[in-house]
This record gives C-alpha cells, structure tokens and sequence, in this order.
C-alpha cells in the first residue's frame, strides 16, 4: 500500500516561498545602487518589500507546510546578502557606525564558518533558525528603516536605541548559534 502524499506538496503554488526569497536576492543589486546615489526614498521603499517579503515567504512555507531545505537555504542567503549589503553600504556613505556593521557582518562570519564546519565534519545541513535569530533579523530591517526613514527627510525615531539593540541581538544569538550548534555536534560525534 502506497500512502498518499500531502495536498500541500502537491500544490502548484508550493514553490512560491522559494520564489519570493530570490526576488529579496534580485533586491539586493537595486537597493546597493540606490544607496549609492543617495536615493534614500527609493532606497526605503525596495528595503521595505523586502522586509515584508521576508515574512510573507516564512509565514506561507509554515502555514501551507510548503517548508523545504532549499527554501530555508534561499531565505538564510536572500537575508544575508540583503543586510550585509545593505550595512556594508550605509558605513561606506558614513551613515551606519562602522563598528555596528562589523558586529553584523562577524556574527554571520561565525555562523558561516560554523555551517561549513558541520557540513565537511558532520554532514548536511537543515536550517533551523532560532527565535533570537528571527528578532536579530527582524530588528536589522528596523534599523535600516529608521536609517532610510531619516535619511530621506521622513518623520522618524532616532536610531541608536535600534543601534544597540541590533548589536546586542547580534552578539546573543550569535552566542546562542554557537553554544547551541556546538552542543549538537558533540551529541552526534559521540551518539552511541
């Protein structure tokens, strides 16, 4: 007997989740370009739709259970290269602190390094962000916002209390990344 297969697999739009965390990749070259000219209201609008479609993809992967290891991949890189850029970008113009984006860009170094780390060692590699790494993320797009927000002359609250969030939201969940990972790869190099 051959069990059925879950409708939602099935479903034509299944590959939707995927599809949005590549249009957030297509964002990235865009949204860089606009810093670089200076072009804060535009800028603000493309790192918006992105923000909101880094949600929307999360939110209909779980709720339609269209969640594959491709689209954790694709969601964990589109967010990496938009913020990364995006930090890169903005301490370059000389308006995000450079020690914020080093902070940024060295938690993911660290995350980086430990996923290739479990893959040569281990083996495969099934994302599985934590709530902390969801809110590190979350208050990064904030921050960006409020930056653009200011930037281009539009009512905003100013920055540094979401500067210091973001830093220390970055350092914890990249401490709990490490502790976490850590633990499992000694519990599965030494599972009997």
């Amino acid at each position: 007997m051959v069990a059925a297969m879950p409708t939602a697999s099935l479903s034509p739009w299944r590959h939707l989740p995927n599809a949005i965390s590549m249009l957030r990749v297509l964002l990235v070259a865009p949204i860089c370009w606009l810093l670089l000219q200076r072009s804060w209201s535009s800028a603000l609008i493309l790192v918006a739709v992105a923000g909101v479609s880094d949600g929307l993809d999360g939110f209909l992967a779980r709720h339609y259970g269209w969640q594959s290891r491709l689209g954790g991949m694709l969601d964990a890189i589109a967010d990496k290269m938009l913020l990364i850029s995006c930090f890169v970008v903005l301490t370059w113009l000389g308006e995000s602190p450079l020690w914020l984006t080093l902070i940024v860009c060295g938690r993911d170094v660290v995350i980086a390094c430990g996923a290739l780390l479990w893959r040569l060692f281990i083996g495969r590699i099934y994302p599985q962000p934590s709530l902390l790494s969801k809110a590190c993320t979350l208050m990064q797009i904030v921050y960006l916002l409020v930056v653009l927000l200011a930037l281009a002359h539009w009512p905003a609250p100013t920055p540094v209390p979401f500067i210091w969030l973001v830093a220390a939201l970055c350092a914890i969940s990249g401490l709990d990344y490490v502790l976490r990972w850590s633990h499992r790869a000694w519990q599965t190099r030494h599972a009997p």
